[in-house]
């Protein structure tokens, strides 16, 4: 467990805390959905992020939850589109139709990935 130390600011004693770097897949740029989960940890679950920011593991556990929302967005869709294809002619003759079909999976599989990884 880290140890805190404080100042005095006036009457208050204010705790020295600073955000070191951590070494978890630096060159890794978090995307969409680690932010979602990082915003969701410091809004409702304040406990487990600020154990998480003290332990210094608040980094690798946005980073991997980001990879596998990803990666779950992608078999989610892959699944979609084997069990009710959409004809590939279908971009061509009727463009609109083509994209809303497309959208529609990709809103069902994104509801799918917050419910199941990012709000829990």
């Amino acid at each position: 467990m880290v140890e805190i130390t404080y100042h005095k600011e006036g009457n208050f004693f204010v705790p020295d805390l600073y955000l070191e770097k951590e070494d978890y897949e630096n060159n890794y740029i978090i995307g969409k959905y680690g932010h979602l989960r990082l915003e969701y940890l410091k809004n409702h679950k304040k406990a487990e992020y600020i154990i998480m920011f003290m332990n210094k593991t608040l980094r690798k556990h946005i980073v991997e939850i980001d990879k596998q929302a990803k990666k779950r967005f992608e078999i989610l869709m892959k699944q979609m589109l084997e069990k009710n294809p959409i004809d590939e002619n279908l971009k061509n003759t009727d463009p609109l139709k083509w994209t809303g079909l497309m959208n529609n999976y990709k809103h069902c599989a994104e509801e799918i990935v917050l419910k199941e990884l990012i709000y829990c």
